[in-house]
């Protein structure tokens, strides 16, 4: 296996999940690097892109090379809350009811095709992605320590997806898109048939407490007054832009402002550069817009180069 060339000294942890992790999903070192910003930065991610481009295998990977326990949830149109969070099941021989936890109980969840699920079975995951809990019948549930959901979902103009909600796409740290391979990685692909075959053959290379230590070392990172003061002025032009409805939340600020530090721990740095603010803004900000015309990636390329620089 050739090591990923990179064009700076990386984190020595996020290095070995960059190598191991690509074994099985070839060509994608970029999409990679994003998961394990949001992983490190204690976020979600949503990855929105066809089927058969490795958004299960990016999940079962992550989850293999740090020794994380892995559940995959398909959603379907009658997919009930219950379903993913659990239930009181009651036991004949005692006349009590038991918790019988769902398969949110773990460390990487992969929803996939999330936007297949009515909006009732959506917001069942809300306070799991924002609180790591879960609450039945008025009794709360932590869940475990780490919590890391890679949701998937399809375009919009597919049969049978609902929109996502506000509120839904707020708990995502980042969005992304894997996209098709160059022809030279697809050929490999294609010709070797079946990543996952590679997936089930990794070994762990860290465990929880790496990433739990790796989320402390991200808590850090220096972010300089300066660059806080420039990631809310980019919030603030999406909030007042003509082509769009809807722009950033507070929320979503912070969350670009979380991903920049993660990334510089990525990146092997102590402190945030403006090339973060400038690789994350789309993936940080694009799945919270609401545009009247035009792309959102577009519209915020627009703003970040009519915004200076501080210096």
């Amino acid at each position: 296996m050739r090591p990923v060339p990179r064009p700076h000294r990386m984190s020595p942890l996020a290095q070995q999940l960059l190598d191991t992790i690509g074994q099985s999903l070839r060509g994608k070192e970029d999409t990679i690097e994003l998961a394990l910003v949001a992983l490190f930065a204690g976020g979600h991610v949503l990855i929105e892109d066809q089927p058969g481009v490795g958004k299960t295998l990016l999940a079962r990977s992550l989850a293999k090379a740090l020794d994380l326990p892995f559940q995959r949830l398909q959603c379907t149109a009658d997919l009930l809350p219950s379903d993913i969070l659990g239930a009181q099941i009651y036991q004949p021989k005692t006349g009590e009811l038991t918790f019988r936890q769902g398969p949110v109980f773990t460390s990487v969840l992969l929803a996939d095709e999330l936007n297949r699920t009515p909006p009732r079975t959506q917001s069942a995951l809300l306070e799991c992605m924002a609180e790591r809990r879960v609450t039945i019948d008025r009794q709360s549930h932590a869940l475990p320590d780490p919590f890391f959901v890679i949701a998937t979902q399809n375009p919009l103009t597919a049969a049978g997806t609902y929109p996502l909600p506000e509120n839904q796409l707020d708990r995502f740290l980042l969005c992304l898109q894997i996209g098709h391979l160059d022809p030279e990685h697809e050929i490999e692909v294609v010709a070797r048939e079946d990543g996952h075959r590679l997936a089930d053959d990794i070994r762990p290379i860290a465990g929880r407490d790496a990433l739990l230590g790796a989320r402390g070392a991200v808590d850090a990172v220096r972010c300089d007054r300066e660059l806080v003061a420039f990631m809310v002025q980019l919030a603030n032009r999406t909030r007042t832009h003509g082509q769009i409805a809807q722009g950033v939340s507070t929320r979503g600020a912070q969350a670009l402002h979380r991903a920049c530090r993660a990334r510089a721990f990525v990146h092997g740095r102590d402190f945030v550069v403006p090339d973060d603010v400038r690789a994350l803004l789309v993936p940080a900000f694009g799945h919270r817009l609401s545009t009247r015309g035009g792309s959102a990636a577009g519209l915020l390329h627009e703003i970040l180069a009519e915004t200076p620089l501080p210096e």
